[in-house]
């Protein structure tokens, strides 16, 4: 996971994904790759996931893509199977997290408050996905864990667009942030791809 802490802190934003087809998660691909933001996460909510990373890995070889919303053991050995680079959870389960584990993968699970942020230390995990962040205390939460957790980095996903990234990106323990409304599932439905694309290149130059 250290590899991709790199990338995440790169990058700053993780494009969370939701796509009902695999041609959706390749257009995405494209326009993500043009506006130099070579990196998604594409969430375990549709059928088509698994085989969107798969397709991804082929087209966009220097792509990082990565799998999201795995919640349970039958997510994570798809998200493997399909090449994922990247393994993330809404929440924290010891037994997915174990699963993950037992597999050669760090999954990087959601926690949202110090009791969650404890047990996955237990787990020497120092990347955690601080999930949902606009509902379970924002940067303030986020400047409490600094003081007492001064070794584990966040990803604030949850509420996260372009009026409130910078504030999150400016804390010390912040790598990044999961944003979706750069790839409005909506519009991504709708295939209104130059909407999609002035989103994209705005929120790219916004944190770069």
């Amino acid at each position: 996971m250290d590899n991709y802490s790199q990338v995440f802190t790169k990058h700053k934003i993780i494009p969370v994904v939701v796509v009902e087809r695999e041609e959706q998660a390749l257009r995405l691909a494209d326009l993500l790759v043009e506006q130099n933001l070579p990196i998604m996460e594409i969430t375990f909510r549709s059928a088509a996931a698994a085989g969107a990373i798969s397709s991804i890995r082929k087209e966009f070889p220097d792509m990082v893509v990565g799998a999201g919303t795995l919640t349970t053991r039958d997510s994570v050995l798809k998200a493997i199977g399909s090449g994922a680079g990247f393994f993330v959870a809404p929440g924290f389960n010891p037994k997915i997290v174990e699963f993950a584990k037992s597999h050669g993968k760090d999954l990087i699970p959601g926690v949202s408050n110090p009791s969650l942020v404890e047990q996955a230390m237990e787990y020497d995990l120092k990347l955690l996905k601080f999930f949902p962040a606009e509902d379970a205390g924002k940067t303030g939460m986020l400047k409490a864990f600094a003081s007492v957790y001064p070794d584990t980095k966040f990803i604030p996903t949850g509420g996260i667009n372009a009026a409130n990234i910078l504030d999150y990106l400016a804390l010390p323990n912040v790598l990044c942030c999961g944003g979706s409304w750069l790839v409005s599932p909506k519009l991504v439905r709708d295939q209104k791809w130059e909407e999609l694309r002035v989103l994209i290149r705005d929120a790219a130059k916004l944190v770069g």
